[in-house]
């Protein structure tokens, strides 16, 4: 606190101290102002700690089982599982240029929360939407892939590879599409 009665005591065109006593109107509003300021500032931090938002998750939600010794089995119990309801999908006979799009439906069948990391595709016509917000043990949730079939034709096969703090991390999902040219 002295360090700072110091620096807003000094007057900057002499570069000397001023007497306390002799405080001018405005020496005393630049104090006020920087208390506020202070105050501001301490009560944005005191009221931002602590509200987690609930879509947000931490380095606890990431478990590994594996071990130079293998799998632990109690840790891999706690982890989250993804049970899709398919794995694959057939968008059947479609004319090329269309856009089509379908939703993968899956549960958290697991004891922790589910984050979905990421998801790429064999192919750049093939695009997906994950959740971002973690799954909660029992809950559902869903991956809206688009195929694009400008540019393809006979039969398409495209690969989405799934990454997830499950054990495997891996799910591979597949989509396919018989392109006819018009």
């Amino acid at each position: 606190m002295n360090l700072l009665k110091i620096n807003i005591l000094k007057n900057p065109m002499q570069n000397k101290l001023i007497n306390p006593h002799i405080l001018t109107s405005s020496h005393h509003l630049i104090l006020t102002s920087s208390h506020q300021l202070i105050i501001i500032v301490l009560c944005f931090l005191l009221f931002s700690c602590g509200n987690k938002n609930s879509n947000e998750f931490s380095v606890s939600d990431i478990k590994n089982p594996a071990t130079a010794d293998g799998i632990d089995k109690q840790k891999q119990a706690n982890m989250p599982e993804i049970q899709f309801d398919n794995l694959s999908y057939n968008f059947g006979k479609v004319i090329q240029g269309e856009i089509l799009s379908y939703i993968f439906h899956f549960k958290n069948t697991g004891k922790s929360n589910l984050i979905i990391s990421g998801i790429s595709a064999s192919c750049g016509c093939t695009t997906s939407i994950p959740p971002k917000a973690p799954i909660k043990p029992g809950e559902k949730g869903e991956i809206t892939i688009t195929f694009d079939s400008k540019f393809k034709d006979n039969e398409v096969t495209s690969y989405l590879l799934v990454v997830a703090n499950t054990y495997p991390a891996q799910t591979v999902l597949t989509v396919q599409a018989t392109v006819i040219i018009p």
